[in-house]
């Protein structure tokens, strides 16, 4: 047994290196089927984030399809998704430099095909979009930012000379169109501000008319103001399934349609969650497996496991996997495609044999191997908190093959508050998680009040309460750690993205336990953010802190750049320069505020960055920055070569 060497938490040296999260680890982003053929998307952060389209060649090794010159985004609710769909070996795609829609044939044996340009209008976004056949045209949710104020959403049709017929207009927002399968009707999603799509949305069916060009006989099928639907679908035969949080979890259910059933819905109850927060178009969390069965992925507690509804019975049959997260979810001839984490390893495509649960690994997201003793793995915590509730949290203790701690020291915490708020931290492996375990850090990724994967009731604890219930949640995390003299409470740290910025930020501008911070692209005004901000979520604070303007003073009170004597650590700022979510004057605020106070900060700005960082180069600086600001902070040496972060007034 080889003896591990001492040294301080923090100074470790590590194998997980910045170059292996931003080089060889890649995206693993959508998947779609098109008959028993799989493609995928794939995001590489050492071609500057550029997202490609991948499939498998004749010998089973994945290839990319497109040209070099195409990147398959779309900027739909800023977030995107939703940017590709194939039919019958024609693929439609979208390219992120001007926005239009693309058609290709492909063909295995043929190279350097060209793409051919269906659609392209100025300041016109589309995504989420569907190929009928039968009509030969698109569907597709369409944004116009072409106007004064906010941009226009609506569901068109597009012809294949380009021809845009608007579908459905009128409502706020529309995502998931789907086509029945003998292509007489189509349904969508929509609903209104102040909603967000988990909070209420509508689910409707219309029929098909003019060739595609126009429906009529819109009908209701499911949802309301508090009641969210998500991932319509149609069944092989007709009937259309759709998951609803209206029992207080995200299940299945089930509305016939047809001669034989006249109009009901069953309702598949569970007090799991099959549905997550709809944040990007074209999310994926069952399919069919035949008529009678569905392959499906549901949290328990927000954990995730897959398994197979049977709709006749109603049983749900856990299958024993080794992935904890199972994304993009697809079936054909009973083979299920994924993309799955496990606790120790990075994103892989899996397809699943469901008949003896043997499963082939057709993509990596990471080409180096990981030292399995460098791996921390999440131990599931469940916390007390405010008002007699409790929380949870994964933690992740330092973990090195060749270092340990010195002799009665405890390892700094870093506090890590997802973003959203209504999104969850997982269980999965995460190798920016790992780069700090490795380094001896101790890492606590927390499910607050407001998380998914507990059921409606837990996320809406922080309806009005944003900035309360998460920091409250935090704060008692770390305590609950420190009074288990499981870290050293005098090295609290947290971090967090966007909506997790804001936690991050509030915490330390009204609460005193932590004695370092770091805010990406993180949300210091409230009143600036809800006058400045892109329209799916301009109206998002109206139930996270109160309605706008009529609630000013809350916004006032909750913003931590209101409460600049109340910031007395040292806080570091990342930031994109092209960020129209959470623009740059945010973080600049709150920098100028603490270089006032000569309290130390540190600010970088990374150029051609938006909400979230793509770049190989941009990721590594952010990372190693973060790792020098805490190492002089805390006074000790961090291993390598890591270029100093610039600290005002340390």
């Amino acid at each position: 047994m080889t003896l591990k060497t001492k040294s301080p938490f923090g100074s470790w040296a590590s194998d997980i290196t910045t170059n292996m999260i931003s080089g060889s680890i890649i995206g693993l982003g959508q998947l779609s089927l098109d008959n028993s053929n799989i493609y995928w998307t794939e995001m590489r952060p050492s071609e500057n984030g550029r997202t490609l389209l991948m499939g498998l060649d004749n010998n089973g090794e994945a290839e990319e399809l497109l040209p070099k010159q195409f990147n398959i985004r779309n900027r739909v609710h800023e977030y995107g998704g939703g940017s590709f769909t194939l039919n019958n070996e024609k693929v439609f795609f979208i390219d992120s430099k001007n926005h239009g829609i693309f058609k290709m044939q492909l063909d295995k044996n043929t190279n350097n095909l060209t793409p051919e340009l269906i659609v392209e209008k100025d300041k016109m976004f589309f995504a989420d979009f569907i190929y009928d056949d039968v009509n030969d045209c698109l569907f597709s949710i369409a944004e116009d930012q072409s106007g004064e104020g906010e941009a226009k959403n609506m569901l068109v049709s597009i012809t294949m000379d380009g021809e845009i017929n608007i579908i459905a207009s009128g409502a706020d927002f529309y995502a998931s169109p789907k086509l029945s399968p003998d292509k007489k009707h189509i349904m969508w999603i929509e609903w209104n501000h102040p909603n967000m799509p988990w909070d209420g949305t509508l689910l409707y069916q219309a029929d098909i008319l003019d060739g595609g060009a126009a429906v009529n006989n819109k009908k209701l099928i499911s949802g309301g103001d508090n009641i969210s639907i998500f991932q319509p679908e149609y069944s092989p035969n007709g009937d259309i399934f759709y998951i609803s949080d209206l029992s207080g979890f995200w299940n299945i259910y089930k509305f016939s349609s047809g001669k034989n059933y006249g109009n009901k819905t069953k309702h598949y109850k569970f007090e799991f969650e099959f549905g997550l927060p709809h944040w990007v178009f074209a999310m994926r969390c069952y399919d069919f497996i035949d008529q009678d069965n569905i392959i499906t992925t549901y949290a328990d507690a927000g954990d995730w496991r897959l398994a197979i509804l049977n709709l006749k019975t109603g049983k749900l049959m856990d299958i024993d996997l080794p992935w904890c997260s199972f994304d993009s979810l697809y079936c054909h001839d009973n083979i299920a495609y994924f993309i799955g984490s496990q606790k120790n390893m990075t994103p892989q495509l899996v397809a699943l044999n469901l008949l003896d649960h043997s499963y082939k690994i057709l993509q990596n997201s990471n080409s180096q191997q990981i030292d399995m003793d460098n791996i921390s793995i999440a131990e599931k915590i469940k916390f007390p908190t405010e008002g007699g509730l409790f929380a949870y949290g994964y933690l992740y203790k330092p973990k090195n093959a060749k270092y340990t701690g010195i002799d009665g020291e405890l390892p700094p915490l870093i506090v890590k508050s997802h973003g959203g708020p209504t999104g969850q931290a997982s269980c999965s492996f995460s190798a920016k998680i790992q780069y700090w375990t490795s380094r001896g850090f101790a890492v606590f990724d927390i499910n607050y009040g407001g998380s998914t994967g507990f059921g409606r009731k837990y996320r809406k604890r922080l309806i009005g309460n944003w900035g309360v219930t998460d920091v409250d949640d935090c704060v008692n995390g770390a305590k609950y750690l420190v009074n288990n003299d499981i870290v050293d409470g005098d090295r609290l740290i947290i971090t967090g993205g966007s909506a997790g910025g804001y936690t991050t930020l509030s915490a330390l501008a009204f609460r005193d336990i932590f004695k370092a911070g770091c805010s990406l692209y993180g949300i210091g005004d409230l009143i600036s953010l809800a006058e400045d901000t892109h329209k799916f979520e301009s109206r998002y604070l109206d139930k996270l802190i109160g309605k706008w303007p009529d609630d000013a003073d809350i916004y006032r009170q909750r913003s931590p750049i209101n409460k600049p004597n109340n910031l007395n650590c040292p806080i570091i700022f990342l930031q994109g320069e092209d960020d129209k979510v959470v623009p740059p004057n945010q973080a600049e605020m709150m920098v100028d505020i603490l270089r006032d106070k000569k309290i130390p900060v540190a600010y970088l700005l990374f150029e051609g960055e938006g909400h979230g960082f793509r770049k190989a180069k941009n990721i590594s600086h952010a990372l190693e920055a973060e790792l020098s600001f805490y190492a002089q902070i805390f006074d000790f040496l961090p291993a390598g070569n890591i270029k100093k972060t610039h600290i005002d007034n340390l």
